[in-house]
Parts: structure tokens; sequence; C-alpha cells
């Protein structure tokens, strides 16, 4: 059995001002799109559950991985998708299935569905005999165009995201499941108008979890081969963002029916799926009194949900406010840190910070001492991926330190920090740029969390944001939004 393997990912946020470029992408070609074995990502999982079944022989085509950022050019999505392509027709030939890991968020200049494109264009290289399954995350947003070239899926179950290798391997499991036993599996989804966003999304602890865990039991049970309740992400406005659930089974009843069920239980529990966030001032006015550690969450600037980072609003708030505690906080900010690696270690630098890609934020004016330099090299703690965020300074101004980097990169754990030898455990305040993070990371040991309302092009007050591409009325985007399931069915003919 030949599978082929193929990899693109990238979630954007339609409200971050900067685009994204082919150079922000991860490359992989051939032999080295394996090297992800072992590793938490969904080919890594994928590649041990096709070893492990035995007689598959790997065909690695292309990865291209990126963080998430600002809508993908047309340049760089002519380069991404022709490259793809290209490699999926070089190693098409004689394949018996197909292995697509995506993340199901993109959105490029003039392709608004990339990854329909990618699984529709893979569709026609490879022919209607060979079963096509991808993996996407639950903020990925799956439309009709993806669902009439696919045999199956797998999605995360899991919020903040630690099932990465679990979800290739189920997506594995599922393709080959589907070529040992000639299976046509049916497909059923229902489109629900609601975004949602807030702590009942963490599914340990949330009202999502309880149907997430619904669907679970269904793959568990048999009952289904693949269920899933997808949340898209509403930062990427596209026509088919919405949330959803989708059920893969050989029965075409059973699927639609609790793919209907599953979507009753979640609109049902669309208000409660909704940020609460506190004013800044409070948060700021509360902190202080606080024995801490405290955490002050910016959701609104958050890298790994396609914001740029360059966020000051916080850090322009503590210093109005004359925080007299240790904080410690991340900004993009490429001129602050190229003026600190020419000034050196231990120099003093008067620098203008936040603001230098979103328009919506005014640089403020410090004066810091230069207390660390660095390539900005690291690993993320989850999956062992790499980051690199470029020439990156530690700055010192009074009882705050400044992590400044000359870019982006996700910020959903303390990889950035540990590496620079920050523990945020030593700091009174610390500022996550990251909706929700793993519970030991911070929350675990920090006498709050404050969810803070600030600008930014992730924010958490989804009406804030000026969605003007998907479709309406959307809750809570609009007042009297109503909801009937409808289940759509899918299923190819081979």
């Amino acid at each position: 059995m030949r599978i082929l393997v193929a990899e693109c990912a990238q979630e954007i946020s339609s409200f971050n001002p900067v685009p994204s470029g082919y150079e922000d992408f991860t490359i992989q070609r051939g032999d080295d799109v394996l090297d992800q074995r072992g590793r938490n990502t969904a080919i890594g999982g994928a590649a041990e559950a096709f070893d492990a079944h035995g007689g598959v022989e790997l065909v690695p085509a292309y990865s291209g991985r990126a963080g998430s950022a600002g809508l993908l050019s047309a340049a760089g999505w002519s380069r991404l998708s022709g490259e793809l392509l290209e490699a999926v027709a070089a190693h098409a030939r004689g394949v018996d299935g197909v292995y697509f890991s995506m993340h199901g968020a993109m959105g490029a200049d003039g392709e608004l569905d990339p990854e329909g494109h990618l699984l529709e264009q893979t569709r026609r290289v490879v022919g209607d005999g060979v079963p096509v399954v991808t993996s996407l995350d639950l903020h990925g947003i799956l439309t009709e165009r993806m669902l009439r070239a696919i045999d199956g899926l797998a999605v995360y179950h899991t919020y903040p995201h630690v099932d990465f290798a679990d979800t290739g391997a189920r997506a594995a499991r599922l393709l080959l499941r589907i070529v040992d036993g000639r299976l046509t599996p049916v497909i059923a989804r229902v489109v629900i108008p609601a975004l949602v966003r807030g702590d009942e999304l963490i599914t340990k602890s949330g009202c999502y979890g309880d149907v997430i865990r619904e669907a679970e039991r269904l793959e568990r049970d048999g009952r289904a081969l693949a269920a899933a309740v997808m949340i898209g992400n509403p930062f990427t406005d596209v026509p088919e963002l919405c949330s959803q659930t989708v059920i893969v089974a050989e029965d075409g009843a059973v699927a639609e029916a609790e793919a209907v069920r599953l979507s009753q239980e979640f609109w049902a529990q669309r208000h409660r799926m909704q940020g609460k966030l506190i004013p800044l001032d409070r948060a700021i006015a509360q902190a202080r009194r606080m024995a801490g550690p405290v955490i002050f969450t910016d959701a609104a600037d958050a890298t790994s949900s396609g914001a740029t980072g360059d966020s000051n609003a916080i850090l322009a708030a503590l210093l109005r406010a004359g925080y007299e505690r240790s904080v410690l906080l991340p900004i993009v900010d490429p001129a602050a840190a190229a003026a600190a690696h020419a000034a050196g270690v231990g120099a003093t630098v008067r620098v203008r910070l936040g603001g230098a890609m979103d328009p919506r934020f005014v640089p403020v004016e410090v004066t810091a001492e230069v207390e660390m330099l660095s390539r900005g090299r690291a690993a993320l703690e989850t999956s062992g991926n790499a980051l690199d965020a470029g020439p990156t300074a530690v700055l010192g101004v009074g009882a705050t330190t400044i992590l400044v980097m000359t870019r982006s990169v996700s910020l959903f754990d303390r990889a950035m920090f540990l590496a620079h030898g920050l523990d945020p455990r030593r700091y009174h305040l610390t500022v996550v740029k990251s909706p929700h993070c793993e519970y030991h990371m911070f929350d675990q040991w920090a006498e709050k969390d404050f969810n803070i309302d600030a600008p930014g092009a992730t924010s958490a007050d989804l009406k804030s944001l000026g969605h003007r591409i998907c479709r309406r009325p959307m809750f809570p985007l609009d007042g009297d939004v109503r909801f009937a399931p409808v289940p759509q069915r899918f299923r190819r003919t081979r």
C-alpha cells in the first residue's frame, strides 16, 4: 500500500493589516517531510500509525507550515500552491491513498478557500478511485469544496490543543480502514450560524468539551468512523465561516442524525461560549493589591491566532498607572530590537515600542537597559516545533522586563520566555498573548488570570472586529439569529 503524504497549514486573521508571505512558511520536500516522526505533530502521529499497520510505503511529497498571521499575499499563495501541487503530481503515480495535513483556517489574497483549492486539485491529480483523508484543527473552516474532494477527516478534540499527533494518527487509521475495507463512507455535517470564544471552550472544563466528548464517544463506540465539533476561527473572515458538526460513518442516516443531535446541543450553549472581558484599568487596580503572581491575558493580540504581536495597550496602561510591581511582557517591534542589538548588552537605549505594524496602536517611548540579546530561537513546549523570532532583546524599564522580538511567533506556551531565562513565576504580573494555554503553564500557579478587554486583530469582542464577508445573520454579530439544523450529506463514489 502506497500512501502519499502532503501538508499545508496556516491560520490567518483577516483583521491583521500585515499580509503574510511565502517566506513565512517552513518548507520540506520529499523524505524531509517525515522528519516529523516522533514529534507531537499531525504528520508525526500519522507516520507512526502507518508504520504500526505494516505493509505501508509512505510517499512524502511536500510540507508547508506557517505560524498564524495576516492574509497570505497573492504572490505567496501562487508560489506555495504551485510548488505543493507540482510535488503532489510528481509523487501521485500508483498511490493507494492520500493523507493531507491541514489547519483549515487559511486565507489568501484572491483565494479565500485555499484548502478547498488544494484538495480539489489533488483530487484531479489522483482521480476518483484514490481515497483522500485530511486532518484539521477544530478552528478550521470546513467548506463544501473540501467536503466534495475528500473521503474522510479527523479533527482535533482538545483545546488548548495537545492532540496534534493523535489527530494525525486517527486520520491515518481512517484512511487505512477505507483502503483496506474498500469503504465509501458518508460525511454528514450541520452548519451552525454561531461564532464562539471564551473559557467555556477549554475542553477539559468547559461546556464545549462536553459536546466534544460526545463526539469522541461516537468514535469509540463505533457508531461513527470520525466525529467532530468545529468552531472555526472567528478571525478568518471568509464566506463559509461558521461552527459545524461533522460525522463520518458507513450509514448515512446515522451520520445525519448524530450531526443534527450534536448541533442542537452546541447551539443551546452558544450564549455561554462567549468571551468575558475585564476593563484594563480595573484589572490593574485589582492586580496591584494581590500577592500574585497574576496573569494578564491579551487575547486580542494573540500571535497564535493571527495578530501582529505589536500591541502596547497593556504596557502603556501599566506605565500610566505607575505599576510598581515586577512585570514580564512580550512585544514584536523590529526597530526596537535592532536598536538594542546596535547598542549592545548593558547599554541604555531610548526606543519607541508598539504599533510597529498595526496602526491602531500608538508607540510609547521608554528608556531601557539592554539586558540580553539573542537570535530569538526556541522550541515550542507542546510540539517541539522551532520558533524563530529573529533578532530579539530583553529590555529592562524599571521593574518591567520586555521581551522584544523582530518577528511574531506563537506564544501559546512559555518557550520564548524560558529560552531567554525569563521564568514567569518570578514576576508579579506576566502578559500572555494567547487566549488559552495549557493549565500547568500559567493558571496552575497564578493567583488570578485576568482576561483583558483590549483592542486587537483577535479580540474576543467579536462585534468589534468588523466582519464583512462571512454569512449573515451570525451569532453574536447579529441580534435575531435562528437555527434549524439541516444536515448535508457528502459521499464519494469510486
